[in-house]
C-alpha cells in the first residue's frame, strides 16, 4: 500500500466518523425539538434533597442532557411502569 493509499483510506475514515458524529447530532437535535414541542412549557417546583439533586445532575451530564430533560424522561418512564405494575425498577445510579 502507497502513502497515497493510506493517505485516502485515512481521510475516508475520518469522513466516515465525521458524517456518523453528524448523524447522531443531528438526531439528538431533532430528539429534543421534539420533545420540546410535545412539552406544555409548564413548569413543575419539586423538593428534593441535596443529594438526589447532585444525582440527578451527575446522571444528566454523563448523558450530556440538560437536567430537566432528564427528569422529564425519568417522570415519563415512572408513569409508563406506574401503568403497566409498578415502580421497582426506577433508581439512579450513585
Amino acid at each position: 500500500m502507497t502513502e497515497t493509499d493510506r493517505d485516502a483510506r485515512i481521510d475516508a475514515e475520518v469522513r466516515a466518523i465525521r458524517e456518523e458524529y453528524a448523524e447522531e447530532e443531528a438526531e439528538a437535535a431533532e430528539a429534543e425539538i421534539a420533545e420540546r414541542s410535545a412539552a406544555l412549557d409548564v413548569p413543575i417546583n419539586l423538593r428534593i434533597t441535596k443529594d438526589l439533586d447532585a444525582r440527578l445532575r451527575r446522571q444528566a451530564t454523563a448523558e450530556q442532557i440538560p437536567t430537566s430533560a432528564l427528569v422529564r424522561r425519568l417522570l415519563r418512564r415512572a408513569t409508563h411502569e406506574h401503568r403497566v405494575g409498578g415502580l421497582s425498577w426506577w433508581r439512579l445510579p450513585g
